[in-house]
């Protein structure tokens, strides 16, 4: 396949068909490289994160048992 631009001359502007051609051709590759990283990168680490404990950080976890331990805590001192 011959190459288009080499066709056009410097002072000649690009075709329309060209324009969008070449538009395309970006899109689809940016396109390409979006699904690879969910399914590449993102997906992968979602599952990993579901598995290991729902995406939940151990910070997270231990202020959720600290303000379990201090609810029981007041339960306790009220009765």
């Amino acid at each position: 396949m011959d190459n288009p631009f080499k066709k056009i001359l410097s002072h000649q502007e690009l075709p329309e068909v060209l324009k969008k051609k070449v538009l395309n051709d970006v899109a689809m590759i940016k396109l390409s490289i979006d699904i690879a990283d969910l399914f590449v990168v993102k997906y992968p680490s979602a599952v990993g994160d579901l598995l290991s404990g729902g995406g939940i950080d151990e910070v997270e976890k231990e202020k959720k048992n600290k303000d379990k331990n201090n609810q029981n805590d007041k339960n306790k001192n009220t009765n």
